[in-house]
């Protein structure tokens, strides 16, 4: 019963953070491995739980997205074929390979997470004068194509797509955070939907826990759509990219004791 609270409460702390800053998964997935799920499954079922939490914090958003149909396209069409591709790749990569890969993939995750602040600072530098509200074919082309390599990287684990999303929409010229936010949380939809439903295909989802997860995973989407506004987003970060690292740091510590 405390080992399900956990994970509930892991779910819904992902959907927080998720809403609010991004990096969800680096809860859910080691909390799950914690749990003594397979590598894989781990990975399948942290997706599966955090789908609905990414579609409330887009609900929460959904007003800030009128008019934006174009761009709507450009990140909704590569994130489900990605979605699709990566999760695929996940698949045939299998338990004990996907579970070496684990602590780099954590840490990597960590490391997009503390370069948000940098990456949106430098997106707004490249970003052209008076580019904010006008976006050419050409931008929507480039951004389609750079959605679809998060997608297929979104597929295959999923920490950190919501940053190098967000880094590309200030590049296409996006300044409203909170527009930038819907956007992100509908193709992290996109993504986690279709790479959900590979894994769901191919049996990796442990459905009992990915269940009670999902309620927890759509609270805090939810709360954190509205905490956004008022929560101290540096808080949040901080806090993520401690648990990111201490975590990555036990996976290495864990991989390297194996005999």
């Amino acid at each position: 019963m405390w080992g399900d609270a956990l994970l509930f409460g892991a779910a819904f702390l992902a959907g927080v953070v998720n809403s609010v800053a991004g990096g969800g998964t680096l809860i859910t997935f080691p909390a799950l491995l914690s749990a003594g799920l397979p590598a894989v499954t781990a990975n399948a079922t942290s997706t599966v739980a955090l789908v609905p939490g990414s579609l409330s914090a887009f609900w929460g958003y959904r007003s800030e997205v009128h008019g934006e149909g174009r761009l709507l396209l450009a990140m909704a069409i590569p994130s489900l074929v990605g979605g699709t591709l990566g999760a695929l790749a996940a698949d045939r990569t299998g338990d004990a390979l996907f579970a070496k890969l684990a602590p780099l993939l954590v840490l990597g995750a960590t490391v997009l997470f503390m370069a948000q602040d940098p990456l949106r600072r430098w997106s707004r530098a490249v970003q052209p004068a008076g580019a904010a509200g006008r976006r050419s074919a050409a931008q929507l082309a480039a951004l389609a194509i750079f959605q679809l390599f998060v997608a297929l990287y979104g597929g295959f684990f999923g920490a950190g797509i919501g940053i190098l999303m967000l880094a590309a929409l200030g590049i296409a010229g996006l300044t409203n955070i909170h527009r930038m936010n819907g956007l992100k949380n509908l193709a992290a939809v996109c993504i986690n939907g279709l790479a959900a439903l590979t894994f769901a295909l191919k049996g990796r989802v442990e459905w009992p826990i990915a269940s009670f997860m999902m309620v927890g995973g759509i609270l805090g989407g939810y709360a954190g759509a509205g905490l956004a506004q008022r929560l101290d987003q540096r808080i949040v970060r901080r806090v993520v990219t401690v648990i990111g690292l201490s975590i990555s740091a036990h996976l290495f510590l864990r991989l390297f004791a194996r005999p």
